[in-house]
């Protein structure tokens, strides 16, 4: 899977997916992750709305990019993500960490 990026004013990027995050696709997303943050954009959202299925490498997958960003002061924010992509994070805890937007507009609302 390829992750397409879209900037958001000066310091946030939007990273969007289409199909399953696990094993195969969690590199090229810490990848697309680290190059943004590198890039200078440390705000990253990661939409999940078109991401049907996700496993632990992929849940690893974001962990690494919350800490990537964190590393460099900003922070890593989901949204949309489906009943099973939700189930698994709310099952690791990682929700708690993590907490679902709704919206790229509502998840760097602040």
């Amino acid at each position: 899977m390829e992750f397409q990026t879209e900037s958001i004013g000066d310091d946030i990027v939007v990273i969007r997916g289409d199909g399953r995050l696990n094993m195969v696709s969690g590199p090229a997303l810490r990848e697309t992750v680290t190059r943004a943050v590198e890039g200078g954009r440390a705000r990253v959202v990661v939409d999940l709305s078109r991401i049907p299925f996700m496993d632990s490498s992929g849940l690893g997958a974001l962990i690494a990019g919350l800490k990537t960003a964190r590393e460099k002061g900003g922070d890593l924010r989901i949204v949309q993500p489906s009943t099973q992509v939700a189930m698994v994070l709310k099952l690791s805890n990682v929700d708690k960490i993590l907490p679902a937007f709704d919206s790229t507009e509502e998840a760097y609302g602040d």
